[in-house]
């Protein structure tokens, strides 16, 4: 080989490597922009960049293949009442509300078209796919909840859980669903 044609593979190989680099950047690039803390989340728990953009890929290759779709006004509105007095409750019968609150943002995620079956993690992670600034509020409230079943969740905590589930509720919904004030009579 000619002192030429090693320069043209040499050249050629940084440029395959170049090209590797840059792909891989766009990719890191995209999906640290698309999960936000939800990435960072994944890569501390992978121990791995590659390993967590490979699950954030699998993720996203499953939920394309859900029917997710916006809720009519219709819809919405009605879960938004049924949010309404939830909330309401919470000041008689916290932990039936925090319960209620559970079913409800179940019920909306099903009404979306996420599968609600199966695991926790597996539901949190479909949602982090479309819903990557709220999931860790449906993390933080599933604990709260599973705590609760324990009775080892205070008054306060069972508040923060109702926050927390507020916080996916109202992304789900794609709006707000306005504020309760007093006890319900």
């Amino acid at each position: 080989m000619t002192p030429l044609n090693w320069a043209l593979v040499i050249i050629a190989i940084l440029a395959i490597a170049l090209a590797i680099i840059v792909s891989l950047r766009t990719r890191t690039k995209k999906l640290r922009s698309r999960f936000g803390p939800e990435y960072d989340r994944v890569v501390r728990e992978q121990g791995s960049t590659v390993r967590a953009e490979r699950e954030l890929e699998h993720r996203e290759k499953r939920v394309s293949n859900f029917s997710i779709r916006r809720l009519s006004d219709q819809e919405s509105e009605q879960f938004a009442r049924e949010w309404r007095s939830t909330q309401e409750k919470f000041v008689d019968d916290p932990r039936g509300a925090v319960a209620d609150a559970d079913r409800l943002v179940h019920r909306t995620m099903k009404a979306r078209g996420y599968p609600i079956g199966g695991e926790f993690d597996d539901r949190a992670a479909d949602l982090s796919v479309d819903h990557p600034l709220v999931v860790e509020h449906y993390r933080a409230a599933h604990d709260i909840a599973v705590r609760d079943g324990r009775n080892a969740a205070s008054t306060e905590d069972l508040r923060l859980a109702m926050k927390h589930y507020r916080a996916l509720f109202e992304d789900l919904l794609g709006r707000q669903v306005g504020e309760v004030t007093g006890a319900r009579r």
